[in-house]
């Protein structure tokens, strides 16, 4: 495997680059530090730089990059897709949905061509938003345990249940629902996939707030939503292999890594300028052997992402699943283990939020504080280790 970007990779990457360094700063000051998809959600301000800056790549055609040309893609290699999301994630740039990332890939793959001619165009062109409609109270990692049920009645599904941890439900226009279709049927037998437009009558949104005030995580409960059979994406009752597809699109994992490297470098920057008993951090050689060893394992982190798109690219699914769920594990538990050493080595006051007394203006307190959330969310790394065990090592399941 060579990961080596060719000359047209290079100019690419370099471009994207120039657009993104001109374009944040125009972003609102929340948009500096902090993590982006806490940050979009925050207000309206930030949600309408997050607006802008989707129209934006929607005009450069870069929401469309993965898609076939044949739907108003770019036809890109999946090398220039990670790229592209490793310069947009080192930017902490919004602009980029669960609709772009998850939905229209799962359209691509299992919609009919009605769909995927009305549905497509309004995402790639940055129009509407979308949320992602899985975990429920009994139902996160094991996600075919979930208890919503759409029930047929001619050509209507009348829906009735309850999500939770609906990121951005409340900003959204449409969220896509996975939801037990055939009740004679258990686990990921009898499932079905929707999308379901916010304002539907009997759709009502509840917010979650974080310990500090912030919202981003909501329950989304569904009363005798009523909709029509053309918001079922694929085939009836085969939802769960259209939801495992979905699942792969959001697991390569070079956002965490990227934020994890980001935030090494803020810390980087706060050890070179701070004095503790007359030296700088940065003289200290445990903290310089702390921060070398967290460099090393991002550097690995990138070379392990690169490998999940290289392997994909050469059409090996088999060695592409187990990889991603490696890269996920590593990144995730990476952003962990920074945000534990920057508190730790800021002290007491490495634990303040935003203020002029809180380093790096409480940046890494903030990482600190959702940094544990990522090795749950998107299927838990304990899921993920089990992936890498049965697929990628060929070992047993206990039964």
């Amino acid at each position: 495997m060579d990961y080596q970007l060719t000359h047209e990779q290079k100019k690419l990457k370099q471009e994207y680059e120039d657009f993104f360094v001109a374009e944040m700063k125009h972003a609102p000051e929340v948009y500096h530090g902090a993590s982006e998809l806490e940050v979009r959600f925050s207000s309206d301000e930030a949600w309408a730089f997050h607006r802008t800056m989707q129209k934006k790549l929607a005009e450069k055609g870069w929401l469309t990059l993965a898609w076939p040309k044949a739907y108003g893609g770019q036809d890109a290699t999946i090398i220039e897709q990670l790229v592209f999301r490793e310069v947009h994630a080192a930017h902490h740039a919004p602009g980029i949905d669960a609709g772009v990332n998850l939905f229209a890939p799962t359209l691509l793959l299992f919609a009919t061509e009605e769909q995927k001619k009305r549905l497509l165009p309004q995402i790639g062109a940055g129009n509407v938003n979308y949320c992602q409609g899985w975990s429920e109270p009994n139902a996160g990692s094991d996600l075919a345990a979930v208890e919503t049920q759409a029930i047929r009645e001619g050509d209507r599904f009348i829906i009735n249940g309850q999500k939770i941890w609906t990121t951005g439900a409340h900003r959204v226009d449409y969220i896509f629902v996975l939801a037990r279709t055939d009740l004679s049927q258990t686990r990921s037998r009898g499932l079905s996939v929707f999308s379901v437009k916010m304002d539907t009558p009997g759709v009502e949104v509840r917010p979650i707030h974080y310990m500090d005030g912030k919202h981003l995580y909501n329950e989304v409960y569904f009363t005798n939503v009523d909709i029509h059979e053309s918001c079922l994406i694929g085939e009836e009752n085969q939802g769960w292999q259209s939801t495992r597809a979905t699942m792969n699109f959001e697991r390569s994992g070079i956002h965490f890594i990227v934020a994890a490297k980001e935030r090494l470098f803020q810390l980087l920057a706060y050890v070179k300028k701070t004095k503790r008993g007359g030296k700088y951090l940065s003289e200290n050689p445990l903290v310089r052997q702390k921060i070398a060893r967290l460099y090393e394992d991002a550097e690995r982190g990138l070379s392990l992402a690169y490998r999940v798109a290289w392997s994909q690219e050469q059409g090996d699914v088999l060695a592409s699943a187990p990889l991603a769920s490696a890269s996920k594990v590593h990144g995730t538990e990476l952003v962990q283990r920074v945000a534990e050493y920057a508190t730790e080595i800021m002290g007491l006051y490495g634990q303040l939020g935003e203020s002029k007394w809180a380093p790096l203006n409480g940046a890494m307190s903030d990482l600190y504080q959702w940094c544990m959330g990522a090795t749950i969310a998107i299927g838990s790394n304990e899921v993920q280790r089990n992936i890498i065990a049965w697929v990628g090592l060929g070992l047993p399941r206990f039964k």
